[in-house]
């Protein structure tokens, strides 16, 4: 049994705050999406895409219609895409930020890289609504294989390199220089 020890623990901590934080974020979603309100996490990002847009010269406006729950990015005057609660990233970033907790260094080292990595992933993934939109207004040809398929892979593939880096640039590192 001993031998299944670290194996336990990371199952433990990785499950709990993966359970913990999950449960946080329904109770945040509940707060709005059954009020036919966006949240504001995808209000911000939502925002953040327009305010893209409009830096580089396309005009471009994030606009909340009636009862939907989600935003709607409006590219030179015409429906472009919508921005929904799965749009923010934030269900991956949980998954993220659990499986660094599970192979936790120190508080210090622990905190600061899941705070630098999600500023890095949110804005990659704001990056990632300015270029669908785009695509989505005018290159239509490409939008399926783009959503589903191209910015999934950039997502998921950041994730994976920076739990990597995680894992060799900290954890290993660790191990090998206490012993």
């Amino acid at each position: 049994m001993k031998q299944y020890k670290p194996l336990i623990f990371f199952l433990l901590r990785f499950l709990g705050s993966y359970v913990l934080m999950i449960l946080i974020y329904n109770w945040y979603l509940n707060q709005f999406l059954p009020n036919g309100i966006p949240d504001p996490f995808t209000k911000f990002s939502s925002d953040l895409a327009a305010k893209g847009f409009n830096f580089i010269g396309i005009e471009t406006k994030s606009i909340h219609y009636g009862q939907e729950n989600f935003m709607r990015l409006l590219v030179d005057g015409k429906f472009a895409s919508i921005v929904n609660e799965g749009c923010n990233a934030i269900s991956v970033l949980i998954i993220f930020v659990a499986f660094i907790l599970a192979f936790y260094t120190t508080f210090k080292q622990t905190f600061l890289y899941i705070i630098i990595s999600l500023i890095l992933l949110f804005v990659m993934n704001i990056f990632r609504i300015i270029l669908l939109t785009y695509i989505y207004r005018f290159l239509p040809e490409y939008s399926k294989m783009s959503h589903d398929y191209l910015f999934p892979a950039i997502i998921y593939g950041s994730i994976i390199v920076l739990w990597i880096v995680w894992i060799k640039g900290f954890v290993i590192k660790k191990k090998t220089d206490a012993e």
